[in-house]
């Protein structure tokens, strides 16, 4: 049964979601000094010490520690910062929304450019057109975001002055000044991401090009783009849909990367800070969130191919 299938693959990441936070929780031994001293201070005194060491459970096995973590996840309680006192959970609520409004605006943006330039490649293919597009998502794929945010803020900020170079806007500031403030962050993103759906788009839809239905269309006297956009884009998009569920695991880490260099108050941007200041609790719970994203985009991206893939349907059945 169908549903048998998404039972398994949903206790698969279930499992897979408890190993993260395990390891998580296990790099917590692996940082150097005593956390009780990085939060209260060398001139903390010892009763103090062990107070904060019985409170967060630091004199206790890995295991023990975990379980007590996990049991108060599970109910919404992260615990608390060690370097502001505020909850966890209030803090990534207050980024999340931001890191994800980023992703979204950069996918789209990879999902835009790809299929414009999959279409406009493949309508020439073969042709000098053809190679230049793949010759410049080579390129770009070798080239690290940072790397192209960096230029983006160069040529689009400084010498145009077009979008500005950091910060973010808020929605009650205006459409237009939110939409730009995360523009550059999201093309930057975006230039990484389409040109590996560019290549998975073309390859397929070169093979779509071949099969018996295309050539009938074609037979029929339909334009070329609408045979391009009707009968060749459609059937191509069902490996594209597949990759956007596992590449997303590599768009939030470009995302942490782009929050810093623009300076967007964004859970990336909110890791980063954590790492920095060996606040182990927040970073538990950013991965915990993290994680969970990832999990509930691939479960979407299932039922999107599902739905764009009727037949697989049977497959899942037979399993």
């Amino acid at each position: 049964m169908m549903w048998t299938g998404w039972t398994q693959k949903a206790l698969r990441l279930t499992f897979v979601l408890f190993l993260v936070l395990l390891l998580t929780q296990a790099m917590t031994l692996l940082v150097p000094g005593d956390l009780a001293v990085m939060v209260l201070g060398e001139n903390a005194s010892q009763e103090e010490l062990a107070q904060l060491r019985e409170e967060l459970a630091l004199d206790q096995p890995l295991l023990h520690r975990f379980s007590k973590w996990l049991g108060a996840a599970v109910r919404g309680d992260l615990g608390v910062s060690l370097q502001t006192g505020q909850p966890v959970a209030q803090l990534i609520a207050e980024r999340f929304l931001v890191s994800f409004e980023l992703m979204l605006y950069a996918q789209v943006l990879a999902l835009l450019l790809a299929l414009f330039v999959s279409v406009l490649a493949v309508s020439r293919v073969g042709t000098w057109l053809d190679r230049t597009c793949s010759f410049i998502a080579l390129g770009l794929i070798s080239i690290p975001s940072f790397s192209l945010g960096l230029f983006l803020i160069l040529f689009f900020a400084l010498l145009l002055d077009w979008f500005p170079a950091t910060g973010y806007r808020l929605w009650s500031e205006g459409v237009i000044a939110h939409l730009s403030s995360l523009f550059l962050p999201a093309l930057a993103l975006a230039l990484v991401e389409a040109p590996v759906y560019f290549r998975i788009l073309r390859t397929d839809m070169v093979e779509t090009l071949k099969r018996p239905f295309v050539l009938t269309a074609r037979a029929k006297g339909v334009p070329k783009w609408g045979v391009m956009i009707r009968h060749v884009l459609r059937p191509s998009l069902v490996t594209l849909i597949t990759v956007i569920g596992l590449n997303i695991g590599h768009l939030i880490g470009g995302v942490v990367i782009v929050e810093t260099l623009f300076a967007l108050p964004g859970m990336g941007r909110l890791l980063v800070g954590a790492v920095y200041a060996k606040d182990l609790f927040l970073v538990q719970g950013i991965v915990l969130v993290v994680a969970l994203v990832y999990i509930i985009v691939n479960m979407l991206v299932d039922a999107l191919y599902l739905i764009l893939y009727p037949q697989a349907r049977g497959v899942e059945r037979q399993r």
